[in-house]
């Protein structure tokens, strides 16, 4: 299968009251197409500042990024990108939030409200299309920026740690929530999570970062089948995983510890 995103030899330098400082050292790696891929590493390794670059939101100071044999280097709009923040206008009713990338697009508003609706029935979000971000719940905010996100409508989405603020219940409900979407659209999914449990659930490959200036220590595939099911994460093979993961990050997290966050 082919690789949907190549990050190769990227890394990047920010200077700081005169001094140079390495947020993140040459960087390679590759995701093939319809993938789910997770990175975890220590806070301030990097990890947001090389999505800010995949996104086309931040130059590298080396290498190059490619999606579908094409350099992305800045070009912002190649991928969708969703934050940890929902990020929903509180102006907007859910449903004007959720065709807000398709406006931005040029797709015209009643094309962009038939496309939305019935994924907002199929999704969960059916009956709140006039409601607002303030009268709806964590949970229910973070479905709609991802539909929003979704119906951006790119092959290539990067997910940062959108469950991060959410109570240990609802995240479980949502990573399930997210699960039956991806296997419905099959996108190319890059996800940045502090959860180890989270990125083996979740994911078909996780990548390892080192602590800062971050690289790449490992990628692990994750031998489980799918669709996951919660019973997955009490059985043997993920338990042994786990303890593998724990292992790659405690001497990380030892060597990150103290230092100031860039990412």
């Amino acid at each position: 299968m082919a690789n949907k995103v190549e990050v190769s030899g990227v890394s990047k330098l920010f200077r700081r009251n005169g001094k140079e400082i390495v947020a993140m050292q040459e960087t390679n790696l590759f995701i093939e197409e319809g993938r789910f891929a997770s990175i975890i590493g220590p806070s301030g390794c990097g990890k947001s500042t090389l999505f800010n670059i995949i996104a086309g939101l931040m130059s590298p100071s080396t290498g190059r990024v490619m999606a579908d044999g094409k350099n992305i280097v800045e070009k912002a709009g190649y991928v969708g990108y969703m934050l940890q923040k929902d990020m929903l206008l509180p102006w907007r009713t859910i449903l004007d939030n959720i065709i807000l990338g398709m406006e931005v697009r040029g797709v015209p508003k009643k094309e962009a409200v038939e496309r939305a609706l019935p994924l907002m029935e199929k999704y969960g979000l059916k009956g709140f299309d006039n409601h607002y971000p303030k009268e709806l719940s964590g949970g229910m905010r973070q479905r709609a920026a991802l539909l929003r996100t979704l119906l951006y409508d790119r092959d290539i989405i990067l997910l940062d740690e959108p469950f991060g603020a959410l109570d240990a219940q609802t995240r479980l409900q949502m990573q399930n929530w997210l699960l039956q979407i991806w296997e419905d659209f099959r996108k190319t999914v890059l996800f940045v999570t502090h959860d180890i449990d989270e990125a083996i659930y979740l994911s078909d490959d996780i990548y390892v970062f080192t602590a800062r200036p971050g690289r790449i220590k490992a990628k692990i595939t994750v031998p489980m089948e799918r669709p996951r099911k919660q019973q997955d994460m009490t059985t043997p093979a993920f338990t042994e995983l786990k303890h593998h993961l724990l292992d790659l990050l405690s001497e990380e997290v030892r060597i990150a510890g103290g230092q100031e966050r860039i990412s």
